[in-house]
């Protein structure tokens, strides 16, 4: 693959920015609806971000109230 121009790359990383950035204010907002909540899931899932799930943390409530274990057969 072809690696992308410094004019593209730089294109790239503002267009990632500001759509990191709405997605943010959305969220913050309170007004966050399910597709705009599964885009920014999508997007930290293709930018393999992760998460190290410390006891009490907000992660930890939300992995509490899913209805689901990690016994569970997938």
């Amino acid at each position: 693959m072809e690696k992308p121009s410094k004019k593209n790359q730089e294109l790239l990383n503002e267009l990632m920015t500001l759509t990191i950035e709405e997605l943010v204010a959305v969220i913050k907002s309170g007004e966050a609806n399910p597709s705009v909540l599964n885009v920014a899931r999508q997007l930290l899932k293709d930018n393999q971000v992760t998460a190290v799930i410390e006891e009490g943390s907000p992660m930890q409530s939300l992995v509490d109230a899913l209805p689901f274990n990690e016994n569970d057969d997938e």
